[in-house]
Parts: structure tokens; sequence; C-alpha cells
């Protein structure tokens, strides 16, 4: 039993443990059942995130941080009835974040169940190492999928007690959370726990190549023998997870430059992901999917940098070309300077329009869109759509993107109604031959062109 906090068109449930505490020897294992309590525990008040370092933006996160930290939120407007459910996959490089935002937003409004889940992060929820493998029967890594499979496990079985309707869950992330929903739509063990999907800026490799379980662990080989554990799981396993965190920040590879990479890279771990994400998705159940990305998303704050090495990262063998490609571009103010232009497409744009097409040509049901709203007509910046997805606020033009986005959990269509929704532009959906994509923009909400990168994405060719 559970006790929430009911407000007067609300009830809010927070920190429902849906899987054991991953501490001693479950840590690096497989997410464990929860355990049992007797009487009512308490879940009005926050629990903390999981474990993470300082890197400014997640400064409350960090505060209030643990490595008991598998729990989840829910907001619902009544215990009763047989809503439909979004489930939140917080982003933050998968290094940082927490659940926050469902709980606290007015998407039950919708008539929706809200759920934000938390899963290990960082060094915790991705290490592999042939130890680990070898104790697990030939797989390591990607312990923070697993627990989110859990958690949609746990949705699946307990939602109805909170008036959700297990047989209607969509998922829905940004930035790595993102990643995550596309790695959930691959993922073998995730299929039927969820019906929908929402990827907002991420996909499942970023551009980046996928990681062989191989070179994943010989880098959990260097961290461990960082930690003076070098073969001693029972070690590393005893060992601060303060330092562990402080021993992450030296933890690379070339194909990812900087430890606030290395956890975005995928790994075919062999288990969670058995194949390429976009092989397992091919012959996956298709499924409803919004997906897109921001006009402008990160890179370097100006382009005094090395540009050729800038472009040989994102292109590769390709990097002269894409580079001479954008100094000739007749460029949109809009889309900012160069190097951030070639780290935006071929991070986010490209990938993007590549699993779009994925999808779209084995019969997934896919809306894309671009969202180019900024601070006072400034410009966009990545993650800023975000407070429109738990806010029904107008866009220019007097569009609540949010309206969209529950359409399409409530009924599998971004243009079908809710309780709250308003009338608003049709979104078309995505046809690779003649792509088209909702504008999310400074004046209006419109339909548009689709792959307005195409002549700088012919250099990418990642997912």
């Amino acid at each position: 039993k559970v006790r929430g906090l009911g407000y007067d068109d609300a009830i809010v449930f927070r920190a429902i443990p849906y899987a054991a505490p991953p501490l001693a020897d479950l840590r690096w294992r497989a997410p464990q059942p929860v355990l049992p309590w007797q009487g009512v525990r308490d879940a009005t008040q926050n629990g903390p995130a999981c474990l993470q370092n300082l890197e400014g933006w997640n400064r409350a996160s960090w505060l209030h941080a643990s490595e008991d930290c598998l729990t989840l939120d829910v907001k619902t407007a009544s215990l009763t009835g047989k809503r439909p459910v979004m489930v939140w996959i917080h982003g933050g490089s998968n290094r940082s974040g927490s659940s926050g935002g469902p709980a606290d937003s007015d998407l039950t409004q919708q008539g929706v169940v809200a759920v934000g889940i938390q899963y290990r992060l960082g060094v915790l929820g991705f290490l592999s190492s042939p130890d680990l493998s070898a104790e697990q029967g030939g797989a390591s890594g990607n312990y923070a999928l697993m627990d989110q499979i859990a958690a949609l496990q746990w949705v699946h079985d307990n939602i109805a007690k909170f008036g959700g309707d297990p047989d209607n869950v969509t998922i829905y992330g940004e930035s790595a959370g993102s990643q995550d929903v596309s790695l959930l739509l691959a993922a073998p063990a995730a299929q039927g726990l969820f019906k929908k999907a929402i990827l907002q800026s991420g996909t499942p490799g970023f551009g980046m190549p996928y990681r062989s379980l191989a070179d994943a662990e010989k880098l959990g080989e260097d961290f461990a023998r960082s930690a003076d554990a070098a073969g001693d799981l029972a070690k590393l396993r005893q060992t601060s997870p303060v330092a562990l965190l402080e021993l992450q920040e030296t933890f690379g590879e070339p194909a990812t430059r900087d430890a606030s990479f290395v956890f975005l890279r995928t790994t075919i771990d062999g288990r969670v992901l058995p194949q390429a994400p976009d092989a397992l998705i091919a012959r996956n159940k298709p499924k409803p999917v919004i997906i897109g990305t921001d006009k402008i998303e990160f890179g370097p704050a100006d382009d005094n940098l090395d540009l050729a090495d800038h472009a040989r990262y994102w292109f590769g063998a390709d990097g002269a070309q894409a580079l001479a490609a954008y100094r000739a571009e007749q460029a949109d103010p809009r889309r900012g300077h160069l190097s951030l232009r070639m780290q935006s497409d071929a991070e986010f744009h490209c990938p993007t329009d590549r699993l779009a097409d994925l999808l779209a040509s084995h019969g997934w049901p896919v809306w894309r869109y671009e969202f180019d709203v900024g601070e006072n007509g400034g410009l966009t910046r990545h993650a800023y759509e975000v407070s429109w997805d738990f806010e029904r606020k107008p866009l220019p033009g007097g569009v609540a993107m949010q309206d969209y986005w529950a359409a399409l959990a409530v009924t599998g269509d971004p243009n079908g109604k809710t309780a709250r929704s308003a009338m608003r532009p049709q979104w078309q959906r995505w046809d690779p031959a003649h792509p088209l994509q909702m504008a999310f923009g400074q004046q209006q909400t419109a339909m548009q062109p689709g792959k307005p990168r195409a002549a700088f994405c012919r250099f990418a060719d990642n997912f």
C-alpha cells in the first residue's frame, strides 16, 4: 500500500519503488523484485535521484541523490477508471537528471495518467566487463535499459490500481531519454509493454557507430583498473560510489572523445540488445511514433576551434567534403554558426530523418516535427521544448504542443481529441518519398517540407 497526496484535480504518488535497491552485490546486476513492506508506505515526498555528478543544470538532482533510486512517480485524476498512460524517460546524457516533470505537470487534465521513472546513470547503469559477462551468462551492461523495462513491467502490472490502462501505454523522452525510447522500440524484452512512443531529440546512436560488447568490456577493464579492482568484482562492488563517479570523468574512448558522450554510444550487449537497434526495430510490430528535433540542438559556442577536426569527428572520412559543403551553404541564421550546424545535423537531424524513414518504410505510423521557438524571439536550443510537454501553454499562433502529444497517447494519432485539446493544424504522416514535417515555429505551427538538411546528411550514415 502507498499513500499519495490529493489535490483539487489529481492525486500524486512519488518515489514508489519498482525494483529492489541496486546496492552491494546487486550493483551491476539486472533489477530485482521490489522488497515488500508492511503497512502503508508514504509516497508524498520526492525520492532521491540516481547518483550523478554536478553538471550545473542538474544541481537539484545532484544534491538529493542516492544509489537507492529505482522509483517512479504517478499522477492521476482518480484511482478508478481506465485512462491512457504516458511514461516519461528523462534525459541528461544517461549520466544525470531525474524523473521530475510528470508528477508536477497538467497532463492529467488531458485525460491521461502521468508517470515518470528513474534509472541507474553513468557507470552504475552502463558498465560492461569480461568479469560481469562471465558472471551473467555472457552479456553485461545496459542495466539502465533493464531498469526502464522493469519500470514498464511495474506499470503493466500495477497502473490499473491508479486508474490507468495497462494496455494503452505511451513512452516518451527527450535527448538521452529519447535515445532510450528508441532502444526500447528495439529491445525484445520491452515489446508488449507499450503501444506508442514519442522521441524528442534522440536516436539509437546519436550519429555514433554502435559499440560491440567486446569494446564495451575493454572499457570496463580499463575502468576497473583505474579503481584498483582489476579482475575483482567484489572489490569493485565495494568501491565508494562517490569514487566511481569521480573516476567516470576520466572514462573515455576515441569514438566519443570525452566522458560526456560515453553513455550515449549504444552498446550491443547481446542480451537487452541482441542485435543492432535498426535491425531489431525493422522486425518488431509497428507502433505509432512522433519523432523530431529542435532546429538548433547543441555544439560549440562558436567557430573558434579546429573546424576540420570537428568535421572529421562527426562525418569521418567525408569530413573534408562536409566542411566544404557547410562553408558553401547559404546559411539560415536560425540554425546558428557553422560548427553548431555540423554537430546538430550529424548528432540529431540526420539520424532522426534516417530513423523516421526506417520506421515508415516498415509500416510504422510516423509524424516528424522540427521545433524552432526561442526566448524572446531568439534561437531555440536543446531541450527547450520540454516545458511544452508538461504544461499546456500556447506556442506562437496559439497552438498547444501538448495537445498533439496527449492525442497520440489517447487515440494513437496526434490529430485526435483528448479531454482538453483544441483545434490545431492537421499533422500529416511522414512519407519518405514525399517527406513533410510539422514546424513549431516563431510565427506559426504549420506543415513544411521535410529533410531540409538532406544535402549535408549524405555525409552522415549512422543512427
